[in-house]
């Protein structure tokens, strides 16, 4: 009988999916957290995870988003390690050079050694549900991490560290270490086009974010609201709700990956995180000197060794790996990134993985302001501004919370001399030194990624106040459009706060429009173009700079504000610090704004058949594969979307920034995740998401909201348990 059972034993393990035999010793222990945890699926896919712990609902999460899409949890994890060469060839040696500078595997096991027990135990849960779920789906085959391990999580802790690192120039990093150091490199002149395109690039649009929160007395209830509007890469953060017995209770957006929710809300409070703050990245033009192979740089009147360290970066190549080895140079500043006029040039960033880890997730079980507050100060978000409102009736506004104090005596919008003690960081401004408001008498903030003086109207901050470096973005046509649809309103409710942020006005064609009818109006008649243009500028001059999907102007205006844009971007005559729309705006681009009016006329006919075109035939919406890099294609079904890149001023932005073979214009970034929400006794909220979901084709949660999406029509919001319940598509706990 011994015999027979052990017979039958090697059989089942000789049986057994590789992955659970390879997991045995820790299945046992992973079955029970799952038992532990329950998710809910409502009608629209929205996972509902509820643990006994943080920890039980950590793993809960996590497994949940790699049953939506395991590909986007896997290779964000792949970039932040550094490791994207192993599964995409050659071409991304830099780019994880670039994160191997600052996220070394091993300083991240020894901060994740040294961290709290309750934090260690999110880490833990995190790894624990990643590694459950692969282990239950043998079908799944990684791209490359077959296990994950709790310091991983470290890598990718903030939101912010990631888009940080993701500012150093990859053209320029590769022609610094594509050669020995000290060396003159031969010249590649595909290298060099490289650098010149990001140079003159347009600024990429629509980026960044909208945030509003709106105080009890301008609400119709008595209650705050929030607006909660990320403008980013389509299908980058889903829709989740987390719960705990140990007082975690969140619903929001999660960056594919990530154990907490990003930008949402919870029974008490919300924060909207939108991007670009103070000046939180400084480069340090250092003066090195080379003797006899060893690399020094000046600092004071002594000379400070550089600290020099082979990175190994393995690649994938054609069927097999391979690997090069890089020697990557450090300063007392950072790491030496590029090299300019003859100097090396560092960059110092905040990199703080554990802390940024611990107020990630601790804001999202804060009570009050006084908590939120209290949490602000581990001053670890490096790229956000924060919109905040809570069911005490407070909103708030943080504009920034990693801020250096720096010598103000310095331009630190350029790279300082590394070799003046007087450029060094002097430590961190508190939060109450940072530009912050609460509670201004205009009873409205918001924040569109633009300068923080309009952000409350004349309860706004006050520009002197504050030292140049706090802030660096200017205005934009967004916080025109915010100002104008919230200063002055009272009365507002869930409904008329997403009639808000889809407001169909475009400031800046209000601001662009009339100095191109000017330069019309005041053409001789003999001039060529007065004939060529005269049915367009009769399209244009009546029109109210609001979009439709049914409007001629919009899709016209577009092409023509696109084309000029391009120009005036090359212009050398702009000057350092004018806008781009300023300059389009000016009288050295009169001429040129009909010029590009004839252009634009001539591709909408080259491409559409008519410049009469409707702006819903041309701006789209399509989902037709899972790949993180989406494919279009003009002959497969789309939808017709009103709102425009945010570059015009659109609240609701949508726009495409992946190039394609098309002639449409499909958007791929933009509004994905959005929610409003009332804090009185209960939470109502309202929300939406690009699609759906799921980042299955196969799965009806893939595209069930993409309809809803093109008109801007929000989904409520399953926030309690009896209420998911009675919508439950599916209930079960993982692994069944």
């Amino acid at each position: 009988m011994k015999r027979l059972l052990t017979t039958l034993s090697l059989i089942c393990a000789i049986a057994a999916p590789p992955s659970l035999r390879a997991q045995g010793p820790d299945m046992a222990r992973w079955k029970a957290q799952a038992a532990r945890v329950t998710i809910i699926r409502d009608r629209w896919g929205v996972p509902h995870v509820y643990g006994k712990s943080d920890a039980d609902a950590v793993f809960g999460l996590i497994y949940a988003q790699a049953e939506d899409d395991f590909n986007r949890v896997e290779t964000n994890y792949i970039n932040s390690m550094g490791r994207l060469a192993e599964v995409e060839g050659e071409k991304e040696i830099y780019r994880d050079l670039r994160m191997k500078l600052f996220i070394d595997p091993a300083d991240m096991k020894t901060m994740y050694g040294s961290s709290p027990a309750w934090l260690k135990a999110l880490m833990n849960g995190w790894a624990d549900g990643l590694n459950f779920y692969l282990a239950t789906h043998a079908a799944v085959k990684p791209r490359l991490i077959t296990k994950f391990e709790p310091w991983m999580a470290l890598t990718f802790s903030e939101g912010s560290i990631g888009g940080d690192i993701e500012s150093v120039s990859l053209p320029q990093l590769e022609r610094f270490y594509a050669k020995p150091a000290g060396v003159t490199p031969a010249r590649n002149e595909e290298l060099e086009a490289a650098i010149r395109e990001e140079a003159s690039a347009l600024p990429k649009e629509p980026q960044g974010s909208n945030g509003f929160a709106i105080a009890p007395a301008n609400s119709a209830t008595g209650h705050s609201l929030l607006l909660i509007n990320p403008h980013t890469s389509f299908y980058f953060r889903p829709e989740v709700n987390v719960v705990s017995e140990e007082g975690l209770n969140a619903y929001g957006a999660v960056t594919w990956g990530q154990f907490f929710v990003y930008q949402g809300f919870n029974s008490r409070v919300g924060w909207m995180h939108t991007s670009g703050g103070g000046d939180v990245i400084d480069e340090y033009l250092e003066t090195v000197t080379n003797t006899g192979g060893k690399f020094t740089a000046k600092y004071g009147n002594a000379q400070r060794p550089l600290i020099s360290k082979q990175i190994v970066i393995p690649y994938k190549n054609g069927a097999t790996m391979a690997s090069k080895t890089i020697t990557a140079y450090f300063s007392g500043h950072g790491p030496i990134v590029r090299e300019a006029d003859g100097k090396w040039v560092a960059v110092k960033m905040m990199n703080d993985p554990q802390q940024a880890l611990t107020q990630s997730f601790s804001r999202t079980k804060a009570k009050s302001y006084a908590e939120f507050s209290k949490i602000m100060e581990l001053r670890t978000n490096s790229s956000n501004n924060t919109v905040f409102a809570d069911a005490d009736g407070d909103i708030a506004y943080f504009h920034g919370n990693f801020i250096p104090k720096r010598d103000p005596q310095f331009n630190w919008k350029k790279p300082v001399d590394g070799s003046d003690p007087r450029t060094e960081w002097q430590g961190l401004h508190n939060i109450k030194e940072t530009i912050s408001l609460f509670n201004p008498k205009s009873g409205w903030l918001a924040n569109t990624n633009n300068w923080p003086f309009t952000a409350a109207g004349t309860s706004s901050p006050k520009q002197k106040d504050y030292p140049v470096y706090m802030n660096e973005n200017p205005q934009n046509a967004r916080g025109l459009h915010a100002t104008r649809v919230l200063d002055g309103k009272k009365g507002f409710t869930l409904d008329g706060l997403i009639a808000a942020a889809n407001d169909s006005y475009l400031p800046a064609f209000a601001q662009l429009i009339p100095t191109l009818l000017s330069a019309y109006d005041a053409m001789p008649a003999s001039d060529t173009l007065k004939k060529q243009l005269a049915a367009q500028i009769q399209t244009l001059r009546p029109w109210n700079y609001r979009y439709s999907i049914e409007s001629v102007p919009t899709a016209l205006a577009i092409f023509w504000g696109d084309d000029l844009m391009a120009r005036a971007n090359r212009d050398p005559a702009r000057g350092e610090d004018v806008p781009v729309l300023d300059h389009m705006a000016s009288p050295a681009m009169a001429h040129a704004r009909l010029e590009s009016l004839a252009r634009a006329s001539a591709k909408l006919q080259r491409d559409f058949g008519k410049w009469q075109t409707p702006w819903g035939d041309i701006n789209r919406f399509q989902r037709l594969t899972g790949d993180i890099v989406q494919p279009f294609d003009d002959a497969k079904p789309s939808i017709p979307v009103p709102f425009t890149s945010s570059t015009w001023g659109s609240l609701a932005a949508f726009g495409m920034t992946t190039p394609a073979n098309v002639k449409k214009i499909y958007g791929d970034r933009g509004n994905s995740f959005m929610a409003v929400v009332e804090f009185g006794p209960r939470i109502k909220a309202k929300s939406l998401l690009a699609g759906g979901v799921s980042g299955d084709p196969k799965s009806k949660h893939f595209t069930d909201q993409a309809l809803m999406y093109s008109k801007s029509q929000y989904k409520d919001v399953l926030f309690y348990r009896e209420d998911v319940e009675k919508h439950a598509e599916r209930t079960y706990h993982p692994g069944n």
